[in-house]
């Protein structure tokens, strides 16, 4: 009845899907939770009203995703909602760092720091249609536009460590040192200025949005483009072997590596097998979601406008904290990512209610919990923040494994992403989502990796409809 089977309805398994559905094949997609979403889910996790991103809850690179803009998924129930400031770095003394919308509000806010943040970013996000396809696809391939990757790739193969040197200022250093650590590995590690100079440079194309309902909108979206189609989505359904899926040609993955292994071991390629079993997974991550009484009472009051917060203080705090959960060790000072979507969107939250999603890396494997760090943090550049919890839900490696099992020790990256590992992924193969005769991976871990976009179902179907030819 099929010609494809995907295993996995997280944005990039519903990706591939549309893909492969639209080019002409026929799809049944296979989805062991009882709905489709995987790291775009939201649920009530804490109290009845409260609406929380479970997995990603931010998406500059879903707002960008060349994929998601040609699907039209507005049409499908899907609003991007941009919060008045993209994100908000609170500093002591009740200072913040700002990353405006506006290329020019954020110079002129770095002071003596602005004019190379002008020179290097403004430029980067003024050329971002020329860098969309390296940043969104495969490495080991001709870029479209060899100068302007070039550009990118020669800044950002330097460690944050080192590129925050030429910076001038303590809130400059401190917003790299931010971006940066969204890749989880030490500041001094080879290409995280690279994420970092990509954040910066979305804000100014499309903002930091959030999804109006939740992070859930967007696979919801994607399910019913599928649907539309003629593809099928079948929830409930755990596939642990390759015998439990229908006779397809194709067998699309979107899985971590080690699971697909298992899954396909009677057809895999031995090499591939054993790459794929062995495959290296990084840091894990500690998430806490809060409902609370009113919003948080930051310091700053530009900080109550910002969609994202990192927070973490200086640049040296930042590196301290990563680099403890590189080498396995806890901190009292974790460095926070948090998300406050209710600023601009009330739906989440009964009237007058608000929640806030935050997280910071630990560890693989760890159990420790981190709660009350990740509070005492939140309260330092928001006093009264304890008083206003109505209820909290936390969620350490083990327990984000046992909800996603792609997220292997809590790692929420899809792998390592020292060194060239974020682009090399799952190994160095010229065609990173090949993996045996009909057997293809198309999560992220493999390019583009992690993020809600998409973009690594979209290359793993285009793989798959070349082998089909």
């Amino acid at each position: 009845m099929f010609d494809v089977s995907v295993i996995g309805a997280g944005p990039n398994g519903l990706a591939a899907a549309v893909v492969l559905q639209q080019a002409g094949r026929s799809v049944v997609v296979f989805e062991r939770s009882a709905a489709v979403g995987g790291a775009a889910s939201t649920r009530p996790l804490t109290l009845p009203g409260f609406r929380h991103d479970v997995g990603a809850a931010v998406h500059p690179l879903g707002a960008a995703s060349p994929l998601f803009q040609s699907l039209r998924l507005e049409q499908h129930g899907l609003r991007w909602l941009k919060p008045e400031i993209p994100l908000a770095h609170p500093l002591d003394g009740g200072r913040a760092v700002l990353l405006h919308s506006s290329i020019d509000s954020t110079a002129e806010s770095l002071g003596q720091d602005g004019p190379r943040y002008r020179q290097v970013v403004g430029k980067l996000a003024g050329r971002w249609e020329l860098l969309v396809d390296a940043v969104l696809g495969p490495i080991l391939r001709v870029p479209s536009h060899p100068i302007a990757t070039a550009r990118l790739g020669l800044r950002g193969m330097l460690p944050a460590a080192i590129a925050s040197r030429s910076l001038d200022t303590d809130p400059a250093r401190a917003l790299l040192a931010g971006l940066a650590a969204h890749a989880p590995m030490p500041l001094t590690q080879t290409g995280n200025t690279a994420v970092a100079l990509v954040l910066a440079a979305l804000a100014h194309v499309n903002g930091w949005p959030i999804a109006a309902g939740g992070s859930q909108a967007i696979a919801d979206a994607l399910a019913s483009v599928l649907r539309e189609a003629g593809g099928v989505i079948e929830t409930d359904r755990e596939v642990k072997r390759l015998a439990d899926l229908p006779a397809t040609r194709q067998v699309l993955f979107d899985t971590g590596p080690r699971a697909m292994a298992v899954i396909a071991a009677d057809r895999m390629p031995h090499r591939i097998r054993k790459i794929y079993r062995n495959y290296r997974h990084g840091p894990g991550s500690f998430k806490v979601d809060f409902a609370l009484a009113g919003p948080v009472p930051w310091e700053s009051a530009e900080c109550r406008k910002a969609g994202t917060l990192h927070i973490g203080g200086t640049a040296e705090e930042i590196a301290a904290a990563e680099r403890a959960a590189w080498t396995g060790r806890a901190t009292r000072t974790p460095f926070v990512i948090a998300s406050q979507p209710t600023v601009v969107d009330p739906s989440r939250a009964p009237t007058g209610r608000h929640v806030l999603w935050a997280y910071c890396h630990v560890p693989a494997n760890f159990s420790v919990d981190m709660t009350d760090a990740i509070e005492r943090q939140i309260e330092r550049f928001a006093p009264g923040f304890g008083d206003l919890i109505l209820g909290r839900q936390a969620m350490g490696p083990a327990a984000l494994e046992e909800w996603n099992p792609n997220l292997v020790g809590g790692d929420i990256a899809g792998g390592r992403t020292d060194g060239l590992r974020m682009l090399l992924r799952p190994a160095l193969k010229v065609d990173p989502y090949s993996a045996g005769q009909g057997l293809f991976l198309c999560s992220s871990a493999t390019p583009p990796g992690p993020g809600v976009h998409g973009m690594s179902g979209y290359h793993a179907a285009h793989a798959a409809l070349r082998a089909d030819r």
